[in-house]
């Protein structure tokens, strides 16, 4: 299988899948919200938005596959260094870090291309609004379903026991 799914890495386990499942619950509040923004017709507004929902966002996921700075603190050195192992193999640079607005910046100009579109669509009448709120929902939600995929292989590959969803979850 050259690239399975993230439901596909899960292999059934329920408290991963259950993770996955909160984690895009928060991911879509958030790329709504983001739609709502780009809908505005002001340039540069939705970035602004997109970068705080996104820096808001990436450690609430973090947190519910136990990769929060905070959770990976408490574990133990042994399964800590597994933990920062797996990290580096999958590459991603916003599991187990203080997310700031320009660490999300970075990351978001992987999908750069599309946020042009969205400024350029900005100064088209309505429509541009239409397609401008359709680009920030998809680009939000590319970017969390790829933060979703690496905190799943972070913890398979260290073989990370998950946290107990939090109440409000």
């Amino acid at each position: 299988m050259a690239n399975p799914t993230t439901l596909q890495l899960a292999d059934g386990d329920p408290a991963m899948l259950a993770a996955i499942e909160r984690a895009r619950k928060l991911l879509n509040r958030r790329a709504l919200a983001g739609a709502a923004a780009g809908a505005v017709p002001i340039p540069g507004l939705d970035w602004l938005v997109d970068a705080a929902l996104l820096s808001k966002l990436l450690p609430a996921i973090n947190e519910q596959f136990g990769l929060s700075p905070e959770q990976l603190e408490r574990l133990p050195p042994r399964k800590r260094e597994q933990v920062q192992k797996a990290i580096s193999i999958v590459g991603s640079m916003l599991i187990g870090k203080f997310i700031t607005r320009d660490l999300v910046i970075r990351m978001a100009a992987s999908a750069g291309k599309r946020l042009t579109a969205k400024q350029a669509a900005k100064f088209v009448p309505l429509a541009g609004q239409v397609i401008s709120a359709a680009i920030s929902y998809s680009a939000i939600r590319y970017l969390g379903e790829l933060h979703i995929r690496d905190c799943v292989q972070v913890c398979k590959s260290a073989k990370l026991k998950l946290p107990a969803p939090s109440p409000e979850s």
